[in-house]
């Protein structure tokens, strides 16, 4: 019933909101916020774009009134009176380190998880348990952060709201993310993979698989699927153009074996005292 309702409402806005819509809105924001719905999901080993739960954060957006929130008596922050940020208790079991850090309302936060300052979460997104959220790192709206994942410090895992059918970033169970990397529009990073320090991964930048000699297909999202357990470092190739010149080219050096399992063995540690 709600997903009908809230289709409606984003193809037939009305001239004003009433406080019934806005109730409507509110019953979706704590449905994202408790993870009952999802902007995508996998189903069937296939990972589907729920339309309607774009249609209803834009819903929100549409409807709300820019508006001050009270962060602090010198500093306030102003946003949609919808879209407030995301309160925690202690029973949340969230460990939210002082400095900074901030999520939006409608956005759901697993059990388990420790987010270290500043770091922010959009609207839309899902963080499952276990997943460490390092310093100065986005997860941005609507992204798909799977159970036991570190997004290391500088991390900036792309949002998308609009066209409601494209898919958000998804980074499956057990990924390590290094610092100052980058990966935005739609790319899949399947379980176990690593991502190495500094990669910056798009739906634009050719991806070569050096182990299997050949570049990444497009996947049926349009954008690349980083395959299970790969190791992802920065690359680059020269341009057919002008050979004088060289653009970026991320490159799967490997698959995970044992050795980078030793080498991310810390993480878990880390995880398991965060806890």
């Amino acid at each position: 019933m709600m997903e009908q309702e809230i289709i409606d409402l984003y193809k037939n806005p009305p001239q004003k909101y009433t406080e019934e819509h806005k109730a409507l809105f509110m019953a979706f924001s704590d449905a994202l916020n408790r993870g009952i719905v999802r902007s995508c999901e996998k189903k069937n080993d296939t990972w589907i774009v729920n339309e309607w739960v774009k249609m209803g954060i834009l819903t929100g957006f549409r409807m709300g009134e820019l508006t001050a929130f009270p962060w602090s008596e010198k500093k306030p922050f102003f946003d949609k009176d919808t879209i407030p940020e995301k309160l925690f208790t202690l029973k949340d079991r969230i460990r939210i380190v002082p400095g900074g850090s901030s999520a939006r309302n409608g956005c759901y936060i697993a059990t388990g998880v420790a987010i270290m300052p500043p770091a922010f979460i959009n609207i839309g997104a899902y963080v499952d348990s276990g997943t460490l959220i390092d310093s100065h790192s986005l997860v941005g709206s609507c992204a798909q952060i799977g159970k036991n994942v570190h997004l290391s410090a500088g991390a900036i895992i792309g949002g998308v709201l609009e066209p409601v059918g494209l898919r958000p970033v998804i980074i499956e169970d057990d990924v390590f993310v290094g610092g100052n990397t980058g990966i935005y529009e739609g790319i899949i990073v399947q379980s176990k993979a690593v991502i190495a320090s500094g990669t910056v991964i798009t739906a634009s930048t050719p991806i070569y698989d050096s182990v299997q000699g050949r570049y990444l297909n497009y996947d049926s999202g349009n954008s690349f699927t980083i395959p299970y357990g790969a190791v992802v470092v920065p690359g680059s190739r020269r341009l057919k153009s002008n050979p004088e010149f060289q653009v970026a080219c991320p490159i799967i050096i490997k698959y995970r074996d044992e050795k980078t399992d030793k080498a991310v063995e810390l993480e878990q540690t880390l995880r398991e005292l965060l806890e």
